[in-house]
C-alpha cells in the first residue's frame, strides 16, 4: 500500500486543466474569483490532500484534511449545515446544529473510513495539544464527511488509517487545493465521468462595521461522486446529453465499451453517489446565516445537473472565520456572560448567496476537468471528461 500527494493511478494522455483555462471566455456569475480560485483564498483556511493506492490497482482512495483556522482548538468558527439529501455521514453535525459552532478539523474520505478519520482527528489533537497519558480534559466532536468509492476502490481493505489523518492535518497549507483524482475524491465518479475533488472562490464587495469598503471571500471545496450523464450541463449547455449519445453510438460498435457502460449503469442504479460541499467565508455570519449559505450550494449543484437522488448523500457545511468564538475556556458555566461579535446585515447578504452558488458550480466543473481516466478495483475503468470535445461543444453552443 502506498500513499502520497503527487501520484495518481491514472491512464490517458489528454492534458488536464481547470474550466477557466479550457474556456477562458466563459462567464460564471458576476463575482470575480480569488487569486487562487480555491477554498484557501479564505484567509487562515488550510487544506491537504493525499492519495492511497495498492500495487494491484484495487485500492484507490484518500483523505482531504481541512483546518478552518490556525487556532481552531480555542477559537471556534460559527457554522451551519444543510442536508439536501441525507444518505451520507457528517459526524459532529448534531453539535454544530445545537450550538452553531465548529471547533474541529474537517476530514473528507470514503464511506468505510469514517471511523479511522474520527480516531485520527483525536490522535492529531492529542499530539498537537501535548496531552500526556490519562490527561484529556477537553471536549471535541470530530467532523468527518464521506462519499462512497466502492466501484473504484476495494473498501474491504480499509486502507485509510488514523495515521493518514494525522499526517494530513500536520501537512495542511494555504496553497491552491489540488483537484481531480486527489484526496478523499481519489476514487469518485461524477456524471459517469471520473470525479473527485474540486474547488473555487469568489470575492464579494461590501463594507466593514465602520462603513469602509471591504471585500469578503467565499471559498468552496467539493467531493463530487453523484449524477447521471445526460443531466450534466456547463453554463446551461447540455454537454452531458451530447456526450452520452456519442458514447451510446460507440458502444454499438464495441462490446468492451458496452459491457463497461452497462456495469457502471448497474452500479449507479443501485446507489447514485453523493456530494460533500464545504463552504468557507471571512464574512462575519452567524449560524443561521451560514445555514442559509449552505443551502445555496444546492443552486450551484443544480446548475451542473444534480438532483439529490435517493439514496444520494448531499450534505453541505458552511463556516465563517469572521468571528473568533472562545471555546475550551475555564468559565463559570452558571453565570451568563456575553461576548461581542460582528454580524452581517441580512438585507445585504445576497452577494454572498450568489458567490456560494457560483463557486459551488465551478468547483464541480474543476473537479471533472482536472480528474484523469482511472482503472481501479476489479479492472473497472472510468473515463475522464473529454476536454477537447467539451471545448468543441461549448464553442458551437456559445
Amino acid at each position: 500500500m502506498s500513499s502520497g500527494s503527487g501520484t495518481t493511478a491514472t491512464t490517458g494522455n489528454e492534458p488536464r486543466m481547470r474550466l477557466r483555462e479550457l474556456l477562458p471566455n466563459l462567464q460564471l456569475g458576476g463575482w470575480k474569483p480569488g487569486p487562487l480560485n480555491s477554498l484557501t483564498d479564505v484567509p487562515g483556511v488550510r487544506v491537504h490532500t493525499q492519495e492511497i493506492f495498492a500495487d494491484d490497482g484495487n485500492v484507490n482512495t484518500g483523505v482531504t484534511s481541512i483546518l478552518p483556522r490556525e487556532e481552531w482548538f480555542h477559537k471556534a468558527c460559527y457554522a451551519g449545515i444543510f442536508s439536501f439529501n441525507g444518505s451520507g455521514e457528517m459526524t459532529g453535525s448534531h453539535w454544530i446544529n445545537e450550538t452553531g459552532l465548529l471547533h474541529s478539523p474537517i476530514v473528507i474520505t470514503n464511506s468505510f473510513a469514517v471511523g479511522a478519520a474520527y480516531q485520527g482527528i483525536y490522535e492529531y489533537t492529542i499530539k498537537a495539544q501535548g496531552v500526556t497519558k490519562g490527561n484529556v480534559d477537553w471536549f471535541l466532536l470530530p467532523v468527518v464527511a464521506e462519499t462512497f468509492d466502492g466501484y473504484m476502490n476495494d473498501l474491504t481493505q480499509f486502507a485509510v488509517k488514523p495515521e493518514h489523518i494525522v499526517k494530513g492535518l500536520e501537512s495542511v497549507s494555504s496553497d491552491r487545493v489540488r483537484e481531480g483524482n486527489v484526496g478523499g475524491g481519489t476514487g469518485m465518479i461524477c456524471h459517469f465521468f471520473k470525479g473527485g475533488t474540486g474547488s473555487s472562490s469568489r470575492i464579494v464587495e461590501g463594507f466593514d462595521t465602520k462603513g469602509e469598503p471591504k471585500n469578503y471571500t467565499v471559498g468552496v471545496l467539493v467531493q463530487a461522486n453523484y449524477g447521471r450523464p445526460h443531466h450534466f450541463r456547463i453554463a446551461g449547455v447540455p454537454v452531458g446529453s451530447i456526450l452520452a449519445k456519442e458514447a451510446d453510438e460507440a458502444a454499438e460498435s464495441s462490446l468492451a465499451i458496452k459491457l463497461a457502460r452497462e456495469a457502471l449503469q448497474k452500479e449507479k442504479d443501485r446507489k447514485d453517489g453523493s456530494i460533500i460541499v464545504i463552504i468557507a467565508t471571512d464574512a462575519p455570519l452567524h449560524p443561521t446565516q451560514l445555514q442559509r449559505l449552505a443551502k445555496r450550494a444546492t443552486v450551484g449543484l443544480a446548475k451542473v445537473g444534480g438532483y439529490g437522488h435517493n439514496p444520494s448523500g448531499d450534505v453541505f457545511l458552511a463556516f465563517s472565520t469572521g468571528n473568533e468564538v472562545p471555546v475550551q475556556q475555564e468559565v463559570d458555566r452558571f453565570k451568563t456572560k456575553p461576548i461581542t461579535v460582528d454580524v452581517v446585515d441580512d438585507a445585504t447578504i445576497n452577494g454572498l448567496f450568489e458567490a456560494t452558488a457560483d463557486a459551488t458550480e465551478e468547483s464541480i466543473y474543476n473537479c471533472l476537468c482536472m480528474a484523469e481516466t482511472m482503472v481501479g478495483n476489479q479492472g473497472h475503468r472510468i473515463e475522464a471528461l473529454p476536454l477537447e470535445r467539451v471545448k468543441d461543444i461549448m464553442e458551437r453552443y456559445a
